[in-house]
């Protein structure tokens, strides 16, 4: 059976069972638990669930820092070149 607890608890859980790279605040809960609504549905913090789930987002998180301004970012161009024919 799962046994759910506040946010905040399971932010002091977290924190204490993972070494300094993957602390968390609550800011990185409240946007986790937006991105990953179906996760969420029990409308709770459940350590045993959500623990991994958090560490695997996280760590994504940290390796692409710029996840949420690609939107904004500009369109790349790519042109065609023409063609360039050998003949041999």
């Amino acid at each position: 059976m799962a046994t759910f607890i506040s946010k905040e608890q399971f932010l002091e859980e977290h924190n204490k069972l993972s070494p300094s790279n993957l602390q968390a605040t609550l800011a990185m809960l409240d946007r986790f638990k937006e991105e990953k609504k179906p996760l969420m549905k029990d409308n709770g913090w459940c350590l045993d669930k959500l623990r991994i789930p958090f560490i695997s987002w996280l760590t994504a998180l940290q390796k692409d820092p710029e996840r949420k301004g690609r939107a904004s970012r500009k369109k790349e161009t790519y042109r065609n070149y023409p063609e360039t024919h050998y003949e041999g």
